[in-house]
């Protein structure tokens, strides 16, 4: 995934059903460098000699690193700049492993206009198998908010 080029919407121009879609690979590099960053430095994400003997039989990436994917489509794509992250639901089905391609795929559930605020449901997937699915509401800013300078 190379840098996200930005969009950045207003909440006037999110519908329901609008969605948006990256796919990541994820490399060793990415998960030794998400252990630096957060501190979980757990071997079944650095060590294959450790996750050989784990049910995974392989090293995998931290749960919160596939997480973060999600703030990446929120932060620089749907709805992009400006956006104010609420809260987010995640519930982890699988693991995601060195060398897997993750596609996130986000999509409008509901909008509500006190506040400017969107509900978006959030799902990563490796192949046809989803890994991680969430529900994440955030505050959009309108068109008369500019306060990102985009």
């Amino acid at each position: 995934m190379a840098i996200l080029e930005l969009q950045k919407l207003s909440f006037e121009d999110l519908e329901v059903g609008l969605q948006e879609k990256i796919v990541k690979h994820v490399s060793s590099s990415d998960v030794v460098g998400f252990a630096e960053v957060s501190g979980d430095r757990n071997p079944i994400h650095l060590s294959e000699h450790f996750a050989a003997r784990t049910p995974f039989k392989t090293r995998i990436a931290h749960g919160l690193y596939t997480a973060s994917l999600i703030s990446a489509v929120l932060g620089t794509r749907l709805p992009g700049p400006g956006a104010i992250y609420l809260s987010q639901t995640l519930n982890f089905k699988a693991p995601v492993k060195i060398g897997d391609d993750v596609t996130v795929l986000v999509t409008v559930e509901e909008l509500m206009d006190k506040g400017n605020r969107a509900r978006l449901s959030c799902v990563c997937s490796v192949d046809e198998t989803v890994v991680l699915e969430g529900e994440a509401l955030v505050k959009v800013p309108s068109r008369d908010d500019d306060r990102s300078g985009l």
